[in-house]
């Protein structure tokens, strides 16, 4: 195997180890989930049963053990709130999630590259300067505030769309919009980025000497030789989008596992929170450790130099 391939993949499984020993034992610093569970006046003898119950009596470095190796085997524990296998919660919620993430992923890659094109087409024209604007602001504003603005026009204020739940293209909308802003002004401004250099480049001009349209030269030429960087920012908006989910979700309600995730947490059900950051955690290094295999394939200078 290839070195660069083999310190990508090193790199990717010690940062996923990494998360799940940091998640667990920070969980176990929030405090005891017993405490929460039963009222205040829940006698000692009730508090240590539930403990041996939940196997929080053990040693924290026997618990470690026993989580890290229970996931190699299929399990990843029981929820404490909700007294059912963790699995099957975030089964239930994931679709929810795949949908709005899909269609996130999409709409950020049409309109981020729609948009980054005509800008570099119309480079220091005031349609290029807008573009530029309008891309530095969805940049800026984090998704959860844009969510709470987009909540606050059109839902309290409009009175056009409802603020939380799912059910219908309506429920999408503003979610949709929240976590799309972002990812797409950074494609759009890296787009235009490196579709200008192409366009200086010399066979460009070759291309344009030879007779060809400037359409032809730019869709046929010039967008399949920016495509390297363009694939690599879009995978790591993917990355983006999924740990983004979790606060977009909160905030509209949507039934997903980013909401699962945040209430466990309020609720100190540590499995339930291990697993979903965990999950998170795989989703975005895979996604960092393909986009970083395929560019090393792509060019083959990156996997002979000293780049990893």
């Amino acid at each position: 195997m290839n070195k660069y391939y083999f310190n990508k993949i090193i790199k990717a499984v010690l940062t996923i180890f990494f998360v799940y020993t940091l998640v667990f034992f920070l969980t176990r610093v929030t405090g005891d989930p017993v405490e929460f569970m039963l009222v205040d006046s829940a006698s000692e003898a009730a508090k240590e049963q539930l403990k041996e119950n939940l196997g929080l009596n053990l040693p924290l470095y026997q618990q470690y053990w026993q989580s890290f190796f229970g996931l190699f085997n299929g399990n990843a524990g029981t929820s404490y709130y909700y007294s059912r296998d963790v699995a099957e919660l975030f089964y239930e919620r994931l679709g929810s999630t795949l949908s709005l993430g899909f269609l996130t992923f999409l709409f950020t890659t049409v309109l981020g590259v729609l948009f980054g094109i005509i800008a570099a087409i119309k480079n220091n024209t005031m349609l290029d300067k807008f573009i530029i604007i309008c891309s530095v602001i969805g940049n800026t504003i984090p998704n959860f505030i844009l969510g709470i603005l987009l909540i606050f026009t059109f839902s309290l204020s409009l009175r056009l769309l409802p603020s939380n739940g799912s059910g219908g293209l309506q429920h999408l909308v503003m979610p949709l919009l929240a976590m799309s802003v972002g990812p797409a002004s950074i494609v759009a401004r890296l787009t235009r980025g490196s579709m200008l250099d192409v366009m200086q480049s010399d066979y460009m001009e070759s291309a344009l000497a030879k007779g060809l349209s400037k359409s032809q030269m730019i869709w046929r030429h010039g967008l399949r030789n920016a495509l390297i960087p363009i694939i690599t920012i879009l995978g790591s908006q993917l990355g983006y989008i999924i740990g983004g989910s979790v606060v977009v979700e909160t905030v509209f309600g949507w039934p997903g596992i980013g909401t699962l995730i945040v209430n466990s947490a309020i609720q100190r059900d540590f499995p339930v929170v291990i697993f979903g950051v965990l999950l998170i955690a795989i989703s975005v290094t895979v996604i960092n450790l393909l986009v970083d295999l395929s560019y090393g394939y792509l060019d083959p200078r990156i996997r002979v130099g000293d780049y990893s």
